[in-house]
């Protein structure tokens, strides 16, 4: 289930305060990849155990954070860094 307008228009990163957008799926199977190789962990170090359906990306698209059951996961310790 998408994540609503109204609710993007007010989410930021907790640690940068910048805007985040919905990821696009040729990043989520990039990082699918990495999570099904068993190589990705998040910032708080623990390896993801399934793949992502959706995610938020941070505006500069260095650290994306997951959206479970159309839940955003805005925590910095279970968000992603990206390669830049």
């Amino acid at each position: 289930m998408p994540i609503s307008s109204e609710l993007l228009e007010i989410l930021v990163c907790p640690e940068t305060k910048q805007p985040v957008r919905p990821a696009p799926e040729d990043l989520l199977h990039r990082v699918n990849a990495e999570i099904s190789a068993g190589s990705l962990r998040n910032r708080g170090g623990e390896k993801l155990a399934g793949p992502l359906t959706e995610g938020l990306l941070r505006e500069d698209g260095r650290i994306l954070y997951a959206v479970e059951d159309g839940i955003p996961v805005m925590l910095i310790e279970e968000s992603i860094e990206l390669d830049a």
